[in-house]
């Protein structure tokens, strides 16, 4: 990659060695055109591989009729998909949006709106995205430190530490927004006890499968192997193999009234039909008890 190119990308991230060009299933090709065998999958976010011709066909087609008309209007793949994410939640109303952090800020407004209390708690080693309020719920103080003072009301409780989560509880806190598995700083799953807890306390609770949905865990949605239905969950990454789309599940229905969760470039046609195909192919592949494959392209005995 150019220098020019490189200086005109505001630093921050560090610099990258490598450039992509290409991807195809698990491989991914630099501008040199050597291949790199993917296990980051974009952090997380291309579930299914690069160019997995499911979603791609869909894309195309949809393409060919109408990309994006805004959310003041409406457009059946859009709808489509809320009616399929509320059929697998078990009953629930989806808002689309932009990215997994503005799915966690919807989920803070929404639960500030229908409770009437500004408190959160959330998790120490957490993270829930960079933008203003969810950065303050994100349990990393390093990352917080540059932007303080931040969202007002926000505690922390130590993972999976029932006797930290009531210490932080009080009259105010209207959410309690937790991932079913954090995974910053290692791999650390809540023990059933703890979210059943959370789940008990007088507020909402939000799951953020942000990371953890769309099948990655095993099931649809992590929080089927813990024996809770949370009353909110955030969604993205996964949602759109690569697409810029989230989601918040409303499960737990109230007036919210107006525009305040609005977004401008939300639920556009072209990316509902884009996730729509993503989906219904795990949905397929998990009732036929078979792993998501990329069909044209068999994982080689080594990687080059």
């Amino acid at each position: 990659m150019s220098a020019l190119l490189e200086s005109a990308l505001l630093p921050t991230y560090p610099q990258p060695r490598v450039a992509f060009v290409e991807g195809d299933g698990a491989w991914l090709t630099a501008a040199d055109g050597r291949r790199y065998l993917d296990f980051a999958a974009g952090i997380a976010v291309v579930s299914l591989g690069h160019r997995h011709p499911a979603p791609l066909a869909a894309a195309h087609a949809q393409l060919d009729r109408l990309w994006h008309a805004s959310n003041l209007f409406a457009s059946e793949p859009a709808y489509a998909l809320a009616a399929a994410l509320s059929a697998r939640f078990g009953g629930a109303q989806a808002f689309f949006c932009n990215s997994g952090a503005e799915a966690n800020e919807a989920a803070l407004k929404y639960a500030r709106k229908a409770t009437g209390k500004p408190g959160v708690i959330a998790l120490e080693q957490s993270f829930h995205g960079r933008t203003t309020g969810a950065l303050a719920v994100t349990g990393q103080p390093a990352k917080r430190a540059a932007f303080e003072p931040l969202l007002p009301g926000v505690r922390f409780a130590k993972p999976n530490d029932v006797d930290s989560l009531h210490a932080a509880f009080g009259d105010d806190v209207g959410l309690v927004l937790l991932e079913p598995i954090l995974g910053e700083g290692g791999v650390h799953p809540l023990e059933t006890a703890f979210v059943q807890a959370a789940a008990e306390l007088d507020a909402l609770l939000c799951l953020d499968e942000i990371q953890t949905g769309v099948g990655r865990t095993g099931t649809f949605f992590a929080f089927e192997q813990l024996g809770v239905t949370p009353d909110l969950v955030t969604l993205a990454k996964g949602l759109g193999n690569g697409l810029p789309v989230g989601a918040l599940l409303v499960g737990w229905l109230c007036d919210v009234g107006g525009t305040e969760l609005a977004f401008v470039v939300v639920g556009s046609a072209g990316l509902a039909s884009v996730v729509l195909a993503s989906w219904q192919l795990v949905r397929k592949q998990r009732a036929a008890g078979t792993p998501v494959q990329f069909p044209h392209l068999p994982l080689p005995s080594r990687a080059r």
